[in-house]
């Protein structure tokens, strides 16, 4: 079992920076491509970004291509989830996920491909 517990969430201005982290423990020796999703309020949860286990292969939803980084340190067992230039639209519940793969260089984007999920963090973001 991994669990994935993500920090970081708030609010913010139109504009403005977060920066979340989602820390895994556990069975971390399995190796994981991490994944961020969200859930706005009346949606449906949403990719938004993905890194691959060695952290060299990246994929960004188009919505938020430039504005936001994702980044790994895996010694640390911490995914973080840089994001800048934040929109209204940005509000949601954000949400880690681990999919378990052998493949360093994948990255995944379905949700039936993780196999942890953290509980979520919830940004707001007012115009």
């Amino acid at each position: 079992q991994v669990q994935l517990v993500e920090s970081g969430g708030g609010s913010a201005q139109a504009g403005g920076s977060l920066r979340l982290s989602c820390a895994a423990s556990g069975r971390t020796s399995t190796t994981y491509a991490m994944v961020w999703f969200r859930q706005a309020p009346g949606k449906e949860r949403e990719f938004v970004v993905g890194i691959s286990i060695s952290g060299s292969n990246t994929a960004y939803a188009d919505s938020v291509k430039g504005r936001f980084t994702i980044s790994r340190d895996n010694a640390k067992n911490t995914v973080y989830l840089e994001m800048n230039s934040l929109k209204p639209e940005d509000t949601a519940v954000y949400y880690c996920a681990a999919a378990p793969t052998i493949i360093s260089r994948r990255v995944y984007r379905a949700d039936h491909d993780m196999a942890y999920w953290g509980k979520g963090t919830l940004v707001t973001v007012s115009s």
